[in-house]
């Protein structure tokens, strides 16, 4: 058994993977370790690239995950399948400064801390040649992150850092293990004070691939808040399917108030805005709420029809609700909301059914966010 498993998630790295793991074993030369690779089924073939590196390497392993996705569960997965008494997570792009392992290592060990952060944001650290924006960007994740972790730490949104096994075991299984931000979560997690340290290095650019960062990564990261927020005592991917479904109620009255005013007549009126908003609410929480168990290609349509035709099965008992709330004469705001928050759970049992059969099984480590 290896004394330090070092645990690199990956997507679409094929070019810095070899790299990457001489960097390793130059600088953790004389010490027993392996590397780990947890690729999400890779298109530029990841995967076949570090399976190969294995071949030729005893301290090299891959993980291949099929069907799933998301960083953070990714190390989970890895950390689950090592047994090293000491871990280290880092990215696969070459930005984190590997050199600076042994002294986190060591601070680990000889202070007994549960966990060493690698900063940008401490004596000997910096953001690199980022743009001010990116730079911006970060600070604002770290402001919020505020909310949720009650610890003096300057950088709780690194993905470089090195934790002991039986601080992990302690935390597992209430992990979120949503989107990115892994070390967030451990830090959240934690029923008690973690013991932390901190050592700086300098953010490098990439040299290969290309930035993961989009606008899914950053929902992901206020959905992971939301989440250690809400404690677990709400779904998250309700929460999410609720947000969607609040946007598709604001859609149908606008949508509604432009038939009507051009002159269609109100059934006419309630099926046009119901199939748009119906659409809609589909795309956004396949994109969104089941962006995990996400379907493409065939499956997108076939998820559709499905999801189309259960909603079909209610849009004549909400015609006749329509016309009985506007006989009633209750307002049109008011009779919407009530309208669309009993749809809400229809919906929402008809798409975790659609993505359940079309998929498979929900994908990623518990309570992660599909």
């Amino acid at each position: 058994m290896p004394d330090l498993s070092v645990i690199v998630p990956t997507y679409n790295e094929h070019d810095n993977i070899r790299p990457l793991v001489q960097a390793l074993e130059e600088t953790l030369a004389g010490m027993d370790f392996e590397i780990v690779f947890v690729d999400d089924d890779s298109t530029d073939g990841s995967s076949a690239e570090a399976r190969a590196v294995a071949q030729q390497n005893a301290r090299v392993r891959i993980v291949q995950r099929i069907g799933r996705r998301g960083l953070a569960s990714a190390v989970v997965e890895g950390i689950l399948a090592t047994s090293s008494p000491w871990l280290a997570v880092m990215d696969g792009d070459l930005q984190h400064d590997e050199r600076i392992l042994p002294e986190m290592l060591r601070r680990l060990r000889d202070e007994n801390l549960d966990l060493v952060i690698g900063s940008r944001h401490v004596d000997g650290g910096s953001m690199g040649h980022f743009a001010s924006g990116r730079i911006r960007l970060s600070e604002a994740g770290r402001r919020l992150t505020r909310s949720i972790v009650h610890l003096d730490v300057s950088d709780p949104m690194s993905g470089f850092f090195v934790l002991r096994r039986g601080f992990f075991d302690e935390v597992a299984h209430e992990l979120s293990s949503v989107g990115f931000k892994i070390l967030l979560d451990l830090l959240a997690t934690s029923r008690r004070p973690v013991r932390v340290g901190e050592v700086g290095y300098t953010f490098r650019t990439r040299c290969h691939g290309e930035s993961k960062l989009d606008m899914v990564v950053g929902l992901e990261f206020l959905q992971l808040l939301l989440d250690k927020r809400l404690g677990g005592y709400i779904p998250i991917s309700f929460f999410i399917f609720g947000l969607v479904g609040a946007t598709g109620i604001l859609l149908n009255l606008a949508l509604m108030r432009l038939l009507l005013a051009a002159g269609l007549l109100l059934r006419p009126a309630v099926v046009v805005s119901s199939a748009v908003v119906i659409v809609f609410n589909y795309i956004l929480n396949n994109r969104l709420t089941f962006r995990s168990r996400r379907l493409r290609g065939l499956a997108f349509w076939q998820g559709l029809a499905i999801f189309s035709l259960a909603c079909a099965l209610g849009l004549n008992a909400n015609l006749y609700l329509t016309e009985n709330l506007i006989r009633a004469d209750v307002p049109l705001l008011s009779r919407h909301a009530f309208q669309r928050s009993m749809e809400l759970l229809d919906q929402f049992a008809v798409c975790v059914g659609r993505a359940t059969r079309l998929r498979g099984r929900p994908v990623g480590h518990a309570r992660d966010v599909p």
